[in-house]
């Protein structure tokens, strides 16, 4: 089977010529040639991306088009107490257009106790729910050979979980990558996560890593480092969580443009700097990030996944935590921000 990386060796001129005013050519132009007998570079350029369009169609099958628009979705990591098929009727009522579920280990819908039969019943609430499942939250880390077996463990599990629940479009799984100091353990970590993209692709499934603050991945720089290391494959790429990197002098615009050539999935949830911590918000609770210009550089960069609220620890574990209340106020901030950016919702 001919893979789609053949075609990421095209060069800067064809890549231009595809996307640029020169791809604008009449049929005499194709034809005709220089006085001297031979192609110009326009008429060489053509030529060339005629081919590569041609071999890609005869080898290859038909592209599929790219949404119109982004989800708003919410992830069920803000919904401890609930059971999973609750939170999926509950998420779908209050109107979000995807649902992430955690597959963690000791949560409900854990991907190692997760039965065949109870997959099934939950693909079919989703089905009925109209949401789609855009990815499977776990927890797991790449810093050590024991909390990499682990990881490798579970991931193959939350693969096998994802292809029951959607195997038509099987979700991306996300996690963080654990602690530690980025400079002394980026080399195993490159090689490690090496590890993680070969069940990736043996299991035709994404994985997404998250730069999270404090982590030994904290910036989308760092997973940028990681991805070109390892030749950037298809499978491995990065959730965008700009919480994490808020009051740390990384601007946001900034950030979305080292990101965005990876970003496969993007978490939203408000920081507060409280001079010696941040802590975190509901996503629009503190107004500290401009989620409206994230959503819309995102998607004027080529962005069509979910935006995705997530309710962090430090506001779930609170004694008068709502979770229904918290995905509500979610719902409206972000649907606010949605029409604020000018980016489309799935009908």
């Amino acid at each position: 089977m001919i893979q789609s990386s053949v075609f990421y060796g095209v060069t800067k001129d064809l890549f231009d010529f595809w996307h640029g005013s020169e791809a604008v050519m009449t049929q005499s132009e194709l034809t005709e040639t220089t006085s001297s007998g031979q192609l110009s570079r326009r008429q060489m350029l053509a030529t060339t991306a005629a081919a590569l369009m041609a071999s890609r169609s005869a080898f290859a099958a038909p592209a599929q088009a790219s949404p119109d628009y982004c989800t708003l979705g919410f992830s069920t990591y803000g919904m401890p107490k609930l059971k999973t098929e609750e939170a999926i009727d509950q998420l779908a009522e209050i109107g979000f257009d995807a649902v992430e579920l955690t597959v963690r280990a000791g949560w409900d819908a854990d991907s190692e106790t997760l039965k065949s039969e109870r997959a099934q019943g939950l693909r079919k609430r989703l089905n009925d729910s109209g949401m789609r499942l855009s990815s499977l939250m776990e927890h797991v880390f790449p810093t050590d050979d024991e909390q990499q077996a682990n990881a490798l463990k579970r991931l193959k599990l939350a693969a096998e979980a994802a292809h029951q629940l959607c195997p038509d479009d099987p979700p991306l799984i996300q996690t963080v990558l654990g602690g530690g100091e980025f400079t002394a353990m980026r080399n195993a970590l490159r090689d490690r996560l090496g590890e993680w993209v070969r069940i990736a692709d043996e299991t035709n499934t994404m994985i997404a890593i998250k730069p999270h603050r404090g982590g030994v991945v904290s910036q989308p720089a760092e997973a940028v480092w990681l991805f070109e290391q390892l030749g950037k494959p298809a499978r491995l790429r990065m959730v965008y969580d700009y919480s994490h990197y808020a009051f740390r002098e990384l601007p946001l615009t900034q950030t979305i443009q080292t990101a965005l050539p990876y970003v496969a999935h993007v978490a939203v949830k408000d920081a507060v700097d409280e001079g010696k911590r941040v802590v975190f918000k509901l996503p629009g609770e503190a107004g500290t990030i401009d989620f409206a210009t994230i959503i819309r550089e995102l998607y004027a960069g080529g962005y069509r996944g979910d935006i995705n609220c997530e309710v962090s620890g430090m506001v779930s574990s609170q004694p008068d935590y709502d979770s229904l209340v918290a995905a509500r106020l979610c719902y409206r901030n972000l649907a606010e921000a949605f029409q604020k950016s000018g980016v489309r919702r799935p009908a």
